[in-house]
């Protein structure tokens, strides 16, 4: 389906690949990047635990694990995305939260992340040495709740370079640059932590594509400044949630964060594209790349529509589901004397081939409906 390399012509003005070159980027002006064709990206591998959900889905495998990554790499995507947070002696360790629970005696315990040496880290859940016993692994859900982190396939927690070590070579990592909401964070600590996750991603990538995103906007404009060779993308909510930093409330505004600080993309929340479609082509006249992420991404539908739209990639929870239903939408009808043109072709492929092919007035009807859909 979907090209697991950057093509030089996908890439306007780069040398050879935009991948492991040490000239890089030229950085006295915007460099625009493409997604391989339609990317179907995993979310923490093959998708992120919701302890509290009735769908296994969810629970299948340890998010932001190498048997998540691994898994999600059985299927036909081009990236997965994960979260990098570093230790205080300097490790960057793959976890999404900024908090990580303990339960001891009936006490939970709660230690920051970036408090933790990797030593102390890598103490919670399971261990690697089968002797060992690791601290019991607890999450707090959004409704406050800490919950023991129970899935059907566990996995101990990895560091960055483990990840480069043992993920399937061919797969994409989408690394986020993970950094607290309400923290305010200073410039010589964001560089001395955005070197050290640059480090391990130069000494061990190889020829693996890598992206960067964050929603930190001085994050996202720092490691575009201290590196040129990997695209950076600037997350956003887009209007979602709103923030002290205006810079993160609206596509607008991500926009100009791209601009001024020279960044390849967007990754928006879905429905902050959905409801404000008129930003899509203010967004590709600045020669950006646009990419979304949320829980409409799992439906097949959805997907479908952004692909409409022009939306060069979705992040997704159900890889699985998701990649099958994009390798069926990606699916172009036949030449007369393709095999797909007998009558032995599939019902599932008849059904992709012969989908409807909206105008641009019916694709403005279907985005305000969708809209008004997601505002009710």
């Amino acid at each position: 389906m979907a090209l697991r390399t950057v093509l030089v012509a996908d890439v306007p003005s780069l040398p050879d690949s935009v991948y492991g070159l040490s000239e890089g980027l030229d950085m006295s002006k915007p460099t625009s990047f493409k997604m391989p064709g339609f990317s179907v990206i995993g979310h923490r591998g093959n998708g992120m635990n919701v302890l509290q959900s009735s769908d296994r889905r969810t629970r299948g495998f340890k998010e932001n694990s190498i048997l998540s990554f691994n898994s999600a790499a059985k299927f036909p995507i081009d990236f997965i995305e994960f979260d990098v947070q570093v230790t205080k002696d300097d490790f960057p360790v793959i976890f999404h939260d900024d908090f990580i629970y303990s339960q001891e005696n009936g006490v939970v315990n709660e230690s920051r992340v970036t408090d933790l040496s990797l030593s102390e880290f890598l103490l919670y859940g399971p261990q690697k040495e089968a002797e060992k016993i690791g601290k019991t692994l607890m999450r707090k859900s959004k409704e406050g709740q800490v919950l023991k982190w129970d899935v059907d396939s566990d996995d101990p927690l990895c560091t960055l370079q483990e990840a480069f070590e043992r993920v399937e070579q061919s797969l994409g990592f989408n690394i986020e640059l993970k950094f607290d909401d309400q923290v305010v964070y200073e410039r010589e600590f964001l560089v001395h932590v955005l070197r050290t996750v640059l480090q391990v991603v130069f000494d061990y990538a190889k020829d693996r594509p890598v992206i960067f995103s964050s929603f930190q906007p001085d994050a996202a404009q720092l490691v575009r400044e201290l590196q040129s060779t990997y695209p950076v993308y600037f997350l956003t909510d887009a209007g979602n949630q709103m923030y002290k930093d205006e810079r993160r409330n609206s596509l607008e505004e991500a926009i100009k964060v791209c601009l001024e600080g020279k960044l390849q993309g967007i990754v928006s929340e879905v429905k902050g594209v959905f409801r404000n479609p008129s930003a899509i082509p203010k967004i590709k006249e600045s020669n950006l790349s646009l990419l979304t992420y949320g829980k409409l991404n799992n439906v097949g539908e959805a997907v479908y529509m952004q692909y409409v739209m022009g939306i060069e990639g979705v992040i997704v929870d159900f890889v699985e589901e998701i990649s099958e239903s994009v390798r069926l939408m990606m699916i172009r009808p036949p030449s007369p004397s393709s095999p797909l043109s007998s009558s032995a072709a599939s019902k599932d492929d008849v059904a992709a081939i012969t989908r409807p092919e909206f105008s641009q007035k019916e694709i403005d009807f279907l985005l305000k409906l969708l809209s008004q859909l997601i505002q009710h």
